[in-house]
């Protein structure tokens, strides 16, 4: 085992139910099956959209004729009603990945915050210059220090491949993909590209476009809409596998993330309904490449999404949204699929956060627990396949340092600076309790208090993006891009405003909090 991935001083993480060990009795469609699916080492297939509501999709409630792939998935699978993320999609995706709270690592900033004054001075930072006296964007990345989940699974054998959104580092080749863990990388690193043109429209502070599009971190030059082309490169990963290594495939979409872009094929839909419908159109191509190629029956299938949206209306009945803590922010759709472990059409209530999947995973692998960080992320493995209660009772989403407010899920209450809500009684987050019961505010705030003083300390951010307007995201491959590259990313710059109004920006500020 590597360094990186034992770490130099262990920790030994204290599993809940559901640890290697201890037998379970796993829920069939129709039977028990007396054997633990702890360390059986399915093929993993995780698919995660972007910015999607809780009530878009038609299993919750929208127009089922924009998703009928998602709501045949939904009757397949065993649907989570409490399943939570952070509000945003950095931390989300690094909560994932390294199966830690995302204030841990810092990634409750995003890279692009750091390019960002109304951002950086929260943090008590000025804008950076570059030697030339230019204003530039500090480097701000998921540190390679920590064990991601394509870590593990390496090391227990699987094939790792991402096909989509990374957004956990853009620059330095030790932040992206292939050098966190992924063997195959496709798809784009930063937060959201335009889905025809693949650029990314500004790289703040410059105020210009970036090309963002690779494989195996090297530019390519690829038409066609992003969602599609994602679905179809996930068809040819899921082709290429052999039944005697198991794969892990993580399916981050950029959808239905703005810019808004309709499919050419759906133009006649409403913009936003259009990508919907296209989102579902890839996840019922990749469904059925599993069954095509034989991997159905032995995939645990995930799908879920990274954080609300940016109505509010597509939370409901939930209150909030994007880059909020209310529900409407936090709690996502979630269905989880694998034959003869899950049973079809059933419904779990137990809480779950994003992070307890990489728990989850390294058990169901038979991968190694032990690293040098400790983990937030639960063993699930028991709630999810043997109907056991949910171990866990707390999620920590925000504390002091953020730029959201400090918000703690415990039991049945939550905490939202404060407001504390009954979520169980009042999931619409209607009333605010926190004179009726001053006892559970106090010990709330006490909890996120004492927690947040395990924020490890930032430093002062010294590497900067240089050039501070690359063609391309990738320090190796703006090296020398292409000709066409090049040619691209000015027939896009020309389109954008070359003069803008004090104070005003291509980006937005960072969110006022009390």
């Amino acid at each position: 085992m590597n360094l990186k991935s034992r770490g130099l001083s262990v920790v030994r993480r204290v599993l809940g139910a559901g640890c290697l060990g201890i037998a379970v009795l796993s829920v069939a469609t129709d039977r028990a099956v007396a054997t633990s699916p702890a360390g059986s080492r399915p093929n993993i297939v995780f698919l995660l959209a972007d910015d999607m509501g809780w009530a878009q999709p038609g299993f919750n409630g929208g127009n089922p004729d924009l998703t009928p792939h998602l709501d045949r998935l939904a009757g397949e699978s065993l649907r989570l009603s409490q399943f939570y993320t952070h509000s945003v999609c950095s931390p989300t995706r690094a909560a994932l990945l390294t199966g830690r709270y995302a204030f841990r690592t810092w990634m409750d900033w995003r890279t692009e915050d750091f390019g960002k004054p109304s951002y950086l001075a929260k943090l008590g930072l000025t804008l950076a210059h570059n030697e030339r006296g230019e204003p530039t964007r500090r480097i701000h990345a998921l540190d390679t220090r920590e064990r991601t989940i394509a870590e593990a699974l390496r090391d227990a054998g699987y094939y790792t491949a991402i096909v989509g959104k990374w957004h956990c580092g853009e620059w330095l080749p030790e932040h992206l993909p292939m050098g966190q863990g992924f063997a195959h990388q496709y798809g784009h690193y930063a937060w959201g590209i335009d889905y025809f043109t693949k650029t990314i429209v500004h790289n703040a502070p410059a105020r210009f476009a970036v090309y963002d599009w690779h494989r195996n971190q090297k530019p390519l030059r690829e038409e066609g809409y992003s969602t599609d082309l994602f679905a179809a490169e996930a068809e040819r990963v899921i082709a290429s596998q052999a039944k005697e290594r198991p794969f892990f495939l993580y399916v981050p979409f950029n959808a239905v993330h703005g810019p808004l872009n309709a499919p050419p094929r759906y133009a006649g839909l409403d913009v936003r309904d259009a990508m919907l419908k296209c989102l579902d159109d890839a996840v019922g191509r990749i469904v059925e490449s599993l069954e095509q190629h034989g991997f159905a029956e032995n995939t645990l299938l995930v799908f879920t999404n990274d954080n609300g949206p940016v109505l509010e209306s597509m939370s409901k009945p939930f209150r909030g949204n994007k880059n909020t803590t209310f529900e409407g922010g936090v709690r996502q759709p979630c269905l989880v699929r694998w034959p003869g472990n899950t049973r079809a059409g059933a419904a779990n209530d137990g809480m779950m956060f994003v992070a307890d999947w990489y728990t989850t995973f390294i058990t169901l692998a038979g991968g190694e627990h032990e690293q040098e960080f400790p983990v937030d992320g639960l063993d699930m493995t028991e709630m999810l396949f043997a109907g056991k209660p949910s171990p866990r009772q707390e999620i920590i989403f925000e504390v002091e340092g953020s730029v959201r407010l400090p918000t703690v899920r415990h039991g049945d209450y939550k905490l939202m600076g404060d407001l504390l809500f009954d979520i169980r009684n009042d999931p619409g987050e209607t009333t605010d309790i926190a004179a009726e019961h001053p006892d559970v505010a106090r010990r709330l705030k006490a909890r996120l208090a004492a927690v947040a003083q395990e924020r490890p300390s930032l430093g002062d951010k010294p590497l900067l993006m240089d050039p501070p307007l690359p063609y391309i995201y990738g320090q190796a491959e703006n090296k020398d891009p292409p000709p066409w590259l090049v040619e691209a990313v000015e027939k896009v710059r020309e389109t954008q405003p070359k003069e803008w109004a004090p104070g005003e920006t291509p980006w937005p500020q960072a969110p006022k909090t009390p």
